[in-house]
């Protein structure tokens, strides 16, 4: 069976690339393929994942998950694989086949994956062949949530201008403009 050479380049904010190849046998299944990707870039493994078939536009395709979320759900038209169960040769159309590794679905680090080449003797276990750039700590990407409420992204207002804004009546309620005057609430 043929090795297959792996490049998996890391989406990245900075402007240089980071990627890894990897060496793995094509009978291999998809979890120790994932877990080789994730080593190879330092990350503890311990968050969600799947895997996408993609094409040249790198259009997310068929996924196949770290574990089974179907939950047996008849209106699914087509399940998603699990990774233990998932061969990886079974998973190749294409001689540049491309695939998309969504890792942490909070943080979103995604790993763009093609097949860049075919090799006569297959590893016994898959191996990082060569590692370009320096990969960023896994903890490195800001949560969204984490920004907004610990106060590390200014939304453009100070506090100051909503006291300024805000009139209250003698009951506690903003002062605005509905549109009606007194005599029109008072005739119902």
């Amino acid at each position: 069976m043929p090795g297959l050479k792996f490049r998996v380049l890391l989406d990245s904010e900075k402007k240089e690339e980071i990627f890894r190849d990897i060496l793995i046998s094509d009978t291999d299944n998809f979890e120790s393929f994932f877990n080789s990707i994730v080593k190879s870039f330092n990350f503890g493994g311990k968050e969600m994942a799947s895997f996408y078939v993609s094409n040249d536009s790198w259009d997310k395709g068929h996924e196949i998950s770290l574990l089974d979320m179907s939950y047996e759900d008849d209106s699914i038209d087509s399940p998603a694989a699990v990774m233990k169960q998932a061969i990886i040769k079974d998973f190749i159309s294409e001689p540049d086949q491309k695939f998309i590794l969504i890792y942490d679905f909070i943080k979103m680090w995604i790993f763009l994956i093609e097949l860049i080449g075919y090799e006569r003797n297959e590893p016994a276990i898959p191996e990082m062949v060569l590692s370009v750039g320096t990969a960023p700590p896994e903890s490195s990407r800001i949560e969204m949530d984490d920004t907004l409420f610990n106060g590390d992204i200014s939304d453009g207002f100070s506090e100051d201008e909503f006291d300024e804004e805000e009139d209250e009546d003698e009951y506690g309620f903003n002062d605005f403009e509905s549109g009606y005057s007194d005599d029109d609430q008072t005739n119902y």
